[in-house]
């Protein structure tokens, strides 16, 4: 039951070793991304975890679909970048606030490249799995004018 679930999460203690753990994968998946380190970005994953991008229907699973949604996503963004606006790390994960920017030239999503430099916002969600000590995904939330552009 999702109730369950959330009270679950919600008297989860906090734990400065836990924290510090979240904290540091955090960082360890980040340097990954900003570095195009693939390998990197999924020793921070679950096996099983589960890649979203709300509101679209798009959805990866399990490491081939997380290296998927970074191929495709790096592929569509060649010059994306992550500017950091806010974070709050908490024995159930990380969420994260950025400002993205990046150049559309391929497709993304069911999305035609524009050839333009995009600039929106995202909010990430990395849930963690306190058993496995990773990341079960992320759940991303987006602004991207993009999703307005009729899709191809």
């Amino acid at each position: 039951m999702a109730s369950d679930r959330i009270l679950e999460l919600l008297r989860r203690p906090v734990d400065v070793d836990e924290y510090t753990e979240i904290r540091e994968l955090w960082k360890a998946h980040s340097l990954a991304e900003d570095n195009r380190d693939l390998p990197g970005l999924i020793a921070t994953l679950t096996d099983d975890c589960v890649y979203e991008v709300m509101g679209t229907g798009a959805r990866w699973e399990v490491h081939d679909g997380a290296a998927r949604f970074y191929t495709e996503l790096l592929g569509a963004f060649p010059d994306i970048h992550f500017d950091l606006t806010d974070i709050v790390i908490g024995p159930q994960g990380v969420c994260e606030w950025a400002r993205v920017s990046g150049t559309h030239e391929n497709k993304w999503l069911d999305y035609e490249p524009t050839g333009q430099f995009l600039t929106w916002n995202v909010v990430i969600l990395f849930p963690w799995d306190r058993e496995q000590r990773l990341f079960r995904g992320e759940k991303v939330y987006s602004d991207a004018q993009m999703l307005l552009l009729p899709r191809g």
